[in-house]
């Protein structure tokens, strides 16, 4: 088989523009690694097809002579073909259901898997992500939905200017948009209902640090989740401010049992031993951005029915939940579905348990678009790929027919193995109970 490596375009969703690696890590590996690369033909990928060709690539409609394919999301089961290798993020390490048919077929043809998702340091720290520009994304989709959905609700605010990420041409762009905002608050105040306007943040890992960062263009000041419970009493607040408060593990969960205090690992190993005591700052946040990782293990952050009895009182202060986390019915269990880039947000009503599409309607605005980096195409491309291209070589290099024990891979590559010549491997071997229900 020819050593030729691929880089696929694009199709799981219409609004999906990115590159797992871009012309300028194209040319690198050309100039540098001698790689023959072939790119499949692109009709809205940001790289236009010439600046692959500029690199030094082949432009192709298909990736038939390549052995080893880069793709960014899932792929259909009519791309795979047998024994060749695959690298993208499968979303199978959940036990997806919707994902398990694909896994199926890639073991049937004895590819090999490599899931981005899975390339971890020794600390089990990822290496090859989005995240950053998912919490970058996100936070600019929350600021301009903050500003739509007062706007809808009959107030003006100085958020009115920023616009969806997706409709600025870069990041930088963005930053811009938000900085002048951020001035126009320290110049001319907030409006009084809304003073104080607060931004909770949870979590802090590439996520949230992304979408702290573009936060960072704002008036901003950071409180601790304890003074936060009290700042509504204190006395001649300046009103030119916005506060931020990064929520950690200790401050959003607590052990049951209420006489032990929370240790980290302890909740980690056992999360069934815990629950949420983040109810109590709620009602203080005028915008929460969820960041944190979730599954059913873990308490949930938001109720429905705490929702429920929060709206039933009165007009809350909380108007957007921007979750970039992204999981339905998840730690935010009032997110009841993925948005698109399309259409990015719903209303939630508490009290009829219901949604409506758009920024009207009564209740609690979300947004949960589901691949936010790809709103910021150019640049999240050119992060990620600034990565991946440090283990281009190695891996069209590998020899896969070898043992797994034998292979020859970077570690934190063989890590993230998921499929090694059509069988899960060690680390994988779980989600065969997943497969076995479909």
């Amino acid at each position: 088989m020819s050593k030729f490596l691929g880089i696929r375009h694009e199709d799981k969703y219409v609004m999906e523009l990115r590159a797992p690696l871009t012309p300028r890590h194209v040319e690198h590996l050309v100039k540098h690694k001698k790689l023959d690369i072939v790119v499949q033909s692109s009709g809205k990928r940001v790289f236009k097809d010439d600046e692959y060709i500029q690199a030094g690539a082949l432009i192709q409609k298909d990736l038939n002579e390549c052995s080893v394919i880069f793709g960014v999301k899932e792929m259909p089961l009519e791309f795979f073909e047998p024994e060749k290798t695959y690298v993208f993020f499968a979303h199978v390490i959940k036990g997806q259901p919707h994902n398990m048919p694909m896994l199926k077929r890639m073991m049937e043809l004895k590819c090999n898997l490599i899931d981005y998702e899975k390339v971890v340091d020794e600390q089990g720290k990822r290496l090859i992500f989005f995240g950053r520009y998912a919490g970058m994304a996100g936070m600019i989709n929350a600021l301009w939905s903050w500003g739509q959905r007062l706007t809808k609700l009959g107030f003006q605010s100085r958020f009115e200017k920023i616009r969806q990420a997706h409709h600025y041409h870069s990041l930088q762009e963005a930053k811009d948009d938000i900085s002048s905002v951020g001035q126009l608050i320290a110049e001319n105040g907030i409006l009084s209902e809304w003073r104080p306007l607060v931004i909770g943040f949870t979590g802090y890992g590439n996520v949230s640090q992304g979408a702290q960062e573009v936060a960072s263009f704002l008036p901003l000041k950071e409180i601790s989740p304890a003074k936060l419970l009290h700042l509504k009493d204190r006395k001649k607040l300046p009103d030119n401010l916005i506060y931020k408060v990064v929520f950690k593990e200790e401050d959003m969960y607590r052990h049951r049992d209420h006489s032990k205090p929370f240790d980290l690992s302890d909740y980690y190993a056992n999360p069934q031993d815990y629950e949420s005591q983040f109810e109590k700052y709620i009602p203080h946040l005028s915008m929460l951005v969820n960041c944190v990782y979730w599954d059913q293990r873990y308490p949930r952050l938001v109720t429905k029915d705490y929702l429920e009895r929060l709206f039933a009182e009165d007009r809350p202060k909380l108007i957007v939940i921007g979750d970039i986390s992204c999981d339905v019915n998840g730690s935010v269990e009032c997110m009841e579905k993925p948005t698109t880039i399309e259409d990015p947000v719903f209303v939630y009503n508490p009290i009829a348990h219901s949604i409506e599409m758009g920024f009207g309607g009564k209740g609690v605005l979300v947004m949960a678009v589901d691949i936010l980096p790809a709103e910021l195409p150019r640049d999240a491309s050119n992060g990620f790929g600034d990565v991946l291209v440090n283990f281009a070589k190695p891996i069209i290099d590998a020899d896969f027919d070898a043992d797994f024990d034998d292979l020859d891979l970077p570690k934190s590559i063989k890590k993230g193995l998921i499929l090694h010549r059509g069988e899960l491997t060690r680390d994988f071997e779980y989600i065969r109970q997943y497969l076995d229900r479909v």
